[in-house]
């Protein structure tokens, strides 16, 4: 299964150059990594990531992930996926552009 990550640029650059990141400043303070699935990553995008322009959306393959990777109720009550660990490049199947367009994020053709 595909669960996904909202990088900022700096974000997605560093994962790139290091392999490896505890994730964006409110993971680190979270304590783990935060996603979303296909269905979630919409609703992330407007809910946090407002007006935010130079965004990257990166697919994630769970079956790589282990047992770091945790179902967990949050927003609305629905079960997000957290990352008890650093996200690894390694884990990436697929990054593309988050470009912000009339307010809102356009998301990958093809994308749920």
């Amino acid at each position: 299964m595909e669960i996904y990550k909202i990088l900022r640029a700096d974000e997605w650059s560093d994962l790139r150059a290091k392999g490896e990141t505890q994730g964006a400043p409110i993971d680190v303070s979270d304590g783990y990594i935060h996603f979303s699935t296909a269905e979630q990553a919409r609703e992330t995008a407007a809910k946090h990531f407002a007006g935010a322009e130079g965004l990257f959306l990166a697919a994630l393959d769970t079956d790589r992930m282990g047992d770091a990777l945790k179902w967990e109720v949050s927003r609305g009550g629905a079960e997000f996926p957290h990352l008890y660990g650093p996200l690894r490049l390694a884990d990436v199947t697929w990054c593309q552009p988050l470009p912000l367009e009339g307010g809102q994020h356009r998301f990958p053709d093809g994308f749920a």
